[in-house]
């Protein structure tokens, strides 16, 4: 039967101070930089500290302007403990976290051209039609991530004609298609890696007798040019060794990605490094990269009028709306302020406790490389693991061995033979390393290279020899044969 029932149950849910909290965390220091100024934009009571006014400040420390309990307040931000309110809500009562629930934030690129842009802007120079240009700027929307044409030609004719009123024969929309496969990079808008290959070769000033060999590879034994069945190749076009090679070479200095790497769309971006590590003496200092982050302070002049207002006795209505509005805007600011200082806490103390587990990598390189995760570094500085997933995600580091993102060092560990525990990662650079060595002409299966581990003591099956050189986009050996 149907019925009403009472339950009595305990539950804790995140703040929205909380939720920013959160958020905050997870910014990289683009994004940071921008939620700052979007802050700045809507809190009149924030304000931008220049860096005159930081360093007076810094030198006058005792300021004779009366703010009242405002500047009380003000100054408890700087020991207004965010991380342990936020450790107290973290977990519902099932003990799950249960920040996956918040909204991801992605990080902020750079504004730079994206290909599109540039692809418009020599389509906007040609002399054609303009219901051409609309069939060219259908197409140039239509292009893969690689630069390839991903909808048929036809629907996209199709599609104009039925929603804009736009008839093109089928020859037209060849030839705008042509026109733009000519656009730099060359070879872009191909339907498939045979034409991108071919329009290339016939636009590109190579070695005429080189580049007529090389096209009818291309067109005529392509199966056996992509399973790298060279030899049928030699055969069946009747060439020595030597010529062979040269026309391979030429083919292998083609793009068969003409979109990658040109492609400076808002996904891509240059990557901005969160965190410095330099090695002074023996030891490694870390430094966050926020020397370029606006410098954000209470305004004094708001502060003053909301403390003005506390000290009558008789307040208007809209007196007592502006107060209020004050006091909800101070309450963020406030919380905003404290909850950017402990993000910096918090990433110092999380980059920092990587760096000292992680000495011998800092030191030596990917090889020395230990096996860690999650929980190792959140009980070392007594954090919720939620919080480190946080702050690694999209995070970058800057070391003498490079760029890596934070959740690099985080991997599973393999015993060896010795007793030692190595990361996967490790292993993964062993098997690079393998590969490199190995001789072209011959190169190594996966039973092979799984058996060359265990002689170094390394226990690992082929088909995890295999998951990792698919992860290095390492080709299996029947593709990696050279003549």
């Amino acid at each position: 039967m149907l019925g009403l029932h009472q339950k009595l149950a305990q539950t804790q849910k995140l703040s929205p101070q909380q939720i920013q909290y959160q958020k905050l965390l997870q910014l990289n220091t683009l994004s940071l930089e921008q939620r700052i100024k979007t802050e700045l934009e809507q809190n009149p009571i924030l304000e931008e500290l220049e860096e005159m006014e930081q360093i007076q400040e810094e030198n006058e420390p005792d300021k004779d302007l009366e703010t009242g309990d405002a500047e009380t307040e003000a100054s408890e931000t700087e020991d207004f403990d965010v991380e342990d309110m936020m450790n107290e809500g973290e977990k519902d009562e099932a003990g799950y976290s249960n920040y996956g629930e918040e909204e991801k934030t992605a990080p902020i690129p750079r504004d730079r051209e994206s290909l599109s842009d540039r692809l418009l802007e020599q389509l906007h120079l040609q002399n054609i039609s303009e219901e051409e240009t609309v069939l060219g700027e259908a197409i140039i929307e239509n292009l893969s991530p690689n630069g390839y044409l991903k909808t048929d030609l036809e629907k996209i004719a199709t599609d104009l004609e039925l929603f804009e009123h736009i008839s093109l024969t089928h020859e037209q929309a060849e030839k705008v298609l042509r026109m733009i496969q000519r656009f730099e990079p060359l070879g872009i808008a191909a339907r498939n890696l045979r034409e991108c290959l071919l329009i290339q070769l016939r636009n590109l000033d190579y070695d005429p007798y080189y580049s007529y060999l090389a096209e009818r590879i291309i067109e005529n034994h392509f199966d056996d040019f992509k399973n790298k069945r060279f030899e049928a190749i030699q055969k069946n076009m009747n060439l020595t060794k030597e010529t062979l090679r040269t026309v391979l070479e030429v083919i292998h200095k083609l793009d068969p990605k003409p979109g990658e790497g040109n492609i400076l769309s808002e996904q891509a971006n240059q990557i901005t490094p969160d965190f410095f590590v330099e090695k002074m003496d023996n030891n490694f200092i870390v430094t966050l990269n926020d020397r370029n982050l606006p410098s954000v302070t209470l305004s004094k002049t708001y502060l003053e009028m909301l403390n003005a207002k506390k000290r009558k006795r008789k307040l208007s209505k809209q007196q007592k709306e502006t107060h209020k509005f004050l006091r909800e805007k101070f309450e963020s600011a406030k919380w905003f302020i404290a909850s950017i200082q402990q993000r910096r806490h918090t990433l110092l103390n999380i980059m920092q406790t990587i760096v000292e587990k992680q000495y011998e990598f800092f030191e030596y390189g990917p090889r020395a490389l230990k096996p860690m995760i999650y929980r190792d570094v959140a009980d070392e500085i007594g954090m919720d693991i939620s919080t480190i997933s946080r702050v690694v995600n999209g995070k970058f580091v800057q070391s003498p061995v490079g760029i890596h993102e934070l959740k690099y060092f985080f991997s599973e560990g393999l015993s060896t033979d010795s007793g030692d525990e190595i990361s996967n990662k490790h292993i993964k650079e062993l098997i690079k390393e393998i590969v490199d060595k190995e001789s072209k002409n011959k190169p190594f299966s996966d039973d092979k290279i799984a058996k060359m581990l265990t002689e170094k003591g390394i226990h690992i099956a082929r088909r995890t020899v295999a998951k990792y050189r698919e992860q290095l986009k390492i080709p299996v050996a029947r593709l990696r044969k050279e003549l």
